[in-house]
């Protein structure tokens, strides 16, 4: 029996915890603006974009600013950033991701990734883990944010399956509602009070054995 699914990985959250360098990158803006910027804050930005990021911030402090001064901190926060991913190495892959790619590479199932993160492909360089990904769908690909599904639907064309035979890996609501809404098994990766939409949760990788994955090809 050869089923082939499509396992698509969101990235910040799900393999690696980028979340910490959006925040210092963002709280870096938000301290030369006099803005009070938490790490409770920084859960609004989650699965947001760049721009709405910067607006979501600049209505915490009610600061108005004109659309040359956002472009130089939307380039500024995302040098800052990418100066954090410099060091990145495997170290940072979260626990329990990569046995479960290596499964699905011995199973000869597609994997994809589908980010809305601009910097994916050096991410995963970094991190040694590129070579396990058949298709990459990221920031740069996509017109629609999430929960719009289009990340996920141009990575299982990409992969030549089938919606209704993609699983999607996910850490925030908005990349859960898009999978469902694309059709396709959703995987949550955190919390269930958060991520109660979702068809499974688990805390992360390391409650996700390989019978689970078997079951999900075998569907």
């Amino acid at each position: 029996m050869n089923n082939k699914k499509a396992f698509i990985f969101d990235l910040d959250g799900v393999i690696v915890d980028t979340a910490k360098y959006h925040y210092l990158a963002w709280q870096k803006i938000a301290n030369e603006l006099n803005i009070d910027f938490t790490l409770e804050h920084n859960e609004l930005l989650k699965g947001v974009s760049r721009v709405r990021s910067l607006d979501i911030i600049l209505e915490l402090g009610k600061v108005e600013a004109s659309q040359e001064d956002k472009d130089k901190w939307l380039v500024q926060k995302n040098e800052d950033y990418l100066s954090y991913l410099v060091d990145m190495n495997e170290s940072e892959i979260l626990p329990g991701v990569f046995p479960v790619l290596k499964f699905l590479k011995e199973k000869g199932q597609p994997i994809a990734l589908g980010s809305a993160s601009k910097n994916a492909r050096p991410i995963l360089e970094k991190t040694g883990i590129l070579s396990y990904f058949d298709a990459i769908v990221d920031g740069n690909d996509v017109t629609n944010a999430k929960p719009d599904p289009e990340v996920f639907l141009i990575a299982a064309q990409l992969l030549n399956i089938n919606p209704e035979d993609a699983i999607v890996f996910e850490d925030s609501v908005a990349g859960v509602q898009a999978a469902n809404i694309g059709k396709m098994t959703s995987v949550g990766i955190g919390s269930a009070t958060v991520l109660h939409e979702a068809k499974y949760i688990f805390k992360d990788f390391t409650e996700i054995d390989t019978n689970f994955i078997e079951d999900l090809i075998k569907k």
